[in-house]
């Protein structure tokens, strides 16, 4: 799932409990900040969108998605709604979806908070979850 679960890992500033507020995330491979995405609710329902981006030196500034469908297909990342549809379950969010803007898929995702509110966890996956992918 590319850059777009990247987008979840290490936390900026996070609304005490819940995962509201402006997390830092950070590239799985290259450890390098991508982007901050500010995650708000809206009725009880979490939305996150890009804030800003942390380009490599051979990337764009504010890449467009064109590979994206419907709405997204051809937006600027910064803006870029990336997680949807995530409702309190218990300790953790589930039946989301969160956007892989490398290739612009949507996967079915889930979010639960970990070591006291400082690191978020999403599984993406399609179809059962034991099919997806985490990252922390």
């Amino acid at each position: 799932m590319a850059w777009m679960l990247a987008l979840l890992p290490h936390l900026a500033q996070a609304d005490e409990g819940g995962p509201k507020g402006l997390w830092k995330n950070v590239d799985d491979v290259s450890r390098q900040p991508r982007a901050l995405t500010r995650i708000t609710e809206v009725n009880g329902v979490l939305l996150g969108r890009i804030e800003k981006v942390f380009p490599g030196p051979a990337e764009d500034y504010n890449p467009q998605r064109d590979q994206c469908e419907g709405a997204n297909k051809g937006a600027p990342v910064i803006g870029l709604t990336t997680q949807s549809g995530l409702q309190k379950d218990g300790d953790q969010y589930t039946d989301g979806e969160i956007l892989d803007s490398d290739n612009g898929k949507v996967y079915r995702s889930k979010v639960h908070l970990l070591e006291g509110g400082g690191k978020l966890s999403a599984r993406g996956h399609i179809g059962v979850p034991v099919l997806g992918r985490s990252q922390t």
